[in-house]
């Protein structure tokens, strides 16, 4: 903790609690750890983990012959008779759609696009990759990521891997009328994200683009709903047309959320510093790292 404070204290952590912010202080081990090479992160909620999952997700950029640097996991959202993830179904899949046409396609877009499941919490990477990696402390983490390897390294470094035949976790309430939780913060943060990255890039957005990108989104999703439900009744799968509509709905106002959100704070600081940056503040950050989770280790017995 006494670490922690003092990077704090100098700016160099998230100053919010979130998935990111966990991920960002796993990396900072690894990296002060120096016994590691590859390195994979899953979600740890899954209910039905295998350990093939694992040895799927790690294959591609443990193995020596191979070029990737990053490796993302992906697999069939179906399980208890109904499709799941509907964040990646209803919100990004159509938001992608909708930012096409609303300003145009782009390599970024078209590389996004291209992810079986951009929200899978499932990814895996060479231990290089740690130290310049910019990461979002928020619900954005994957998107985050997925943004920061377009940025770093070519495509031909970068692979998907499908990691398990059959997928389940602990699903998160819809939380409408609740920004602070659920799928419904999520959905914010995830669209501040994109928006963030594409600015990067020079686009320009304003409060009228938003309202466009929003009516363009809603249309877009009604007809990913349509396909949804053709393709439930093909293979025999529940799916309520109600509560899915419901959901679009709750995206779309969530999305100028992140739109207002985006124009009222063009200073905010939308990703947790680097290690190469700590690193650059604090030189002897990453031994010191080492040596505390060894006395907790002794400490606590793990």
């Amino acid at each position: 903790r006494s670490i922690y404070k003092e990077l704090e204290a100098s700016g160099l952590v998230a100053s919010q609690p979130g998935k990111g912010r966990n991920v960002w202080n796993c990396m900072g081990y690894v990296l002060a750890a120096t016994n590691a090479e590859a390195i994979a992160l899953h979600d740890c909620d899954i209910v039905t983990y295998d350990r093939s999952l694992l040895a799927r997700l790690m294959y591609p950029v443990a193995n020596p012959q191979f070029n990737y640097e990053f490796c993302k996991g992906f697999y069939a959202r179906i399980a208890g008779g109904k499709l799941n993830g509907r964040v990646c179904r209803l919100l990004v899949s159509p938001l992608i759609a909708a930012l096409k046409r609303a300003f145009g396609d782009n390599e970024y877009l078209q590389y996004m696009d291209s992810f079986r499941y951009a929200l899978a919490g499932e990814f895996s990477f060479r231990r290089d990759v740690l130290n310049d990696i910019r990461i979002p402390s928020d619900w954005g983490l994957e998107i985050g990521v997925l943004s920061e390897m377009h940025r770093n390294y070519s495509n031909n470094r970068i692979c998907q891997v499908d990691i398990a035949d059959v997928y389940d976790h602990k699903h998160q309430s819809m939380s409408a009328g609740d920004d602070s939780g659920g799928l419904s913060k999520m959905s914010i943060d995830i669209s501040k994200a994109l928006f963030r990255k594409l600015a990067t890039q020079g686009t320009t957005f304003s409060t009228e683009s938003f309202r466009t990108l929003k009516a363009t989104y809603f249309r877009t999703a009604l007809d990913y709903v349509d396909a949804y439900h053709n393709e439930a009744i093909i293979n025999g799968l529940n799916f309520d047309i109600h509560e899915e509509e419901k959901a679009v709905e709750l995206f779309a106002e969530n999305i100028m959320k992140a739109g207002e959100i985006y124009l009222e704070r063009p200073m905010e600081t939308p990703f947790i510093p680097s290690w190469n940056r700590v690193r650059s503040a604090v030189p002897d950050v990453l031994p010191r790292l080492a040596a505390a989770v060894k006395q907790d280790m002794q400490k606590y017995g793990g």
